[in-house]
């Protein structure tokens, strides 16, 4: 068993940006020759999260504006009182969505479903720097 881990750098934009790592991803796994194993895919910051989705227009589109129903950017937030910064909103959806994800490696390959794909999403109220933390653990 082994453990390599490397990073990933995205400039994001603002309110709710949704991108696509899954190459990326996939990309790391082939170059460190991993048959068998985990990755681990971590966002560091409380204002982005890690999930999957089907990464085309209609899901992307529906995935935004569902957590726009449950975290309105137009609601009070007692950590926009307390900062002035009005990303409050951007808080609770990277906490609704979690900062990272394991998916399983087989046979070199990411096991994931045909339609999933690994995506950041951005829910600061600015352009961003992000960076995703990526751990390999297998042989």
């Amino acid at each position: 068993m082994s453990v390599v881990s490397g990073t990933l750098e995205y400039a994001t934009t603002r309110d709710t940006d949704v991108l696509d790592v899954t190459p990326e991803a996939a990309e790391f796994v082939r170059a460190h020759g991993v048959a068998d194993g985990i990755l681990l895919v971590f966002t560091p910051g409380s204002t982005a999260g890690v999930t999957t989705i089907e990464f085309e227009s209609g899901a992307v589109s529906d995935l935004k504006r569902a957590l726009a129903r449950l975290a309105p950017a137009d609601q009070e937030y007692d950590h926009n009182l307390r900062w002035g910064d009005g990303n409050g909103h951007s808080h609770v959806r990277a906490a609704l969505l979690g900062p990272s994800l394991a998916i399983p490696v087989k046979d070199g390959r990411l096991d994931l479903g045909t339609w999933q794909q690994i995506v950041l999403c951005d829910f600061d109220n600015r352009p961003r720097q992000r960076r995703l933390t990526l751990q390999l653990l297998g042989s």
